[in-house]
């Protein structure tokens, strides 16, 4: 096996997801198309440049689009999880976060206007995205949003979370909400530890110097601290070891797609090879 290419065990996992197809002639062979597409996101190379042994780029390119409009990323991502919290290969204790990604120059351009936002800002450090993701106790993406490299991380925090939804391989309704909640001191807003609580989440998230401050300033008006374990929070790096794990793929640490549509995909399916 090729170092960007699947494996046995990862392909026989991911086969029955795909979408089979039964008009026209034979098409190219699924296996080889998706490992061009992960040979593609994991070297950052543009599509023409994906060695032949592959199939056409063209080809390539047009089944990606396909599978990342109609959802066929997501519905494996989702399978993957199910079948891990159906063998209870889980853990529950969820840390969220964000990272920043730079943008490439061939990113900009989209078309403005259309249903999904190209999820782009602009720094001094010029144009970026960030991700917004929420992964379990072993560091495996539950799930994530995209926006510009300029939004504020706990505005996006609610979306993150509703996002969860680990589907049932049996009867039940999917599995929404974690066991504990870590964050940094980012996401320490009235609003968001108030979201937590209203559905009983438990959570650990320290809060910062300001709103220490202003806390002891008002007395006994100030109300009591929040609860910090220091030892449970220690657990919240294994978003930051997610995060690492996504950058591994030269095609997500840079983001040359123009759409979100396209780049969602391709973290999506980088996401989906955690689990695999």
């Amino acid at each position: 096996m090729r170092r960007h290419e699947l494996s046995d065990a990862e392909w026989d996992f991911v086969r029955p997801l795909l979408p089979a197809s039964w008009r026209g002639r034979k098409r190219l062979d699924d296996r080889r198309v998706l490992n061009g597409i992960v040979w593609k996101f994991r070297t950052g190379t543009a599509w023409p440049d994906v060695p032949e042994r592959y199939g056409s780029w063209a080809t390539l390119h047009t089944r990606f689009r396909r599978w990342a409009k109609d959802g066929t990323f997501e519905r494996m991502l989702r399978a993957a999880q199910a079948k891990a919290d159906a063998a209870g290969d889980i853990d529950w204790l969820v840390s969220v976060d964000s990272t920043v990604v730079r943008a490439h120059q061939h990113a900009a351009g989209a078309q403005k206007g259309g249903l999904c936002p190209p999820a782009l800002g602009r720094s001094r450090g010029g144009l970026t995205s960030k991700i917004h993701l929420a992964c379990d106790g072993l560091g495996r993406p539950l799930a994530f949003t995209l926006t510009g490299g300029d939004t504020n991380d706990c505005t996006q925090f609610t979306a993150v979370m509703e996002a969860i939804r680990v589907p049932r391989l049996g009867p039940g309704r999917p599995r929404v909400r974690p066991a504990h909640v870590l964050a940094d001191k980012g996401y320490s807003s009235r609003a968001i530890r108030t979201w937590l609580r209203h559905r009983g989440i438990p959570h650990t998230i320290p809060e910062r110097a300001d709103q220490v401050r202003n806390r002891l300033r008002r007395g006994s008006w100030g109300g009591r601290p929040p609860a910090f374990d220091k030892q449970v929070y220690k657990r919240r790096n294994v978003v930051e070891r997610c995060f690492s794990r996504l950058k591994q793929w030269r095609g997500i640490a840079t983001r040359y797609d123009k759409t979100a549509e396209s780049y969602r995909a391709a973290v999506t399916l980088a996401s989906l090879l955690m689990w695999a």
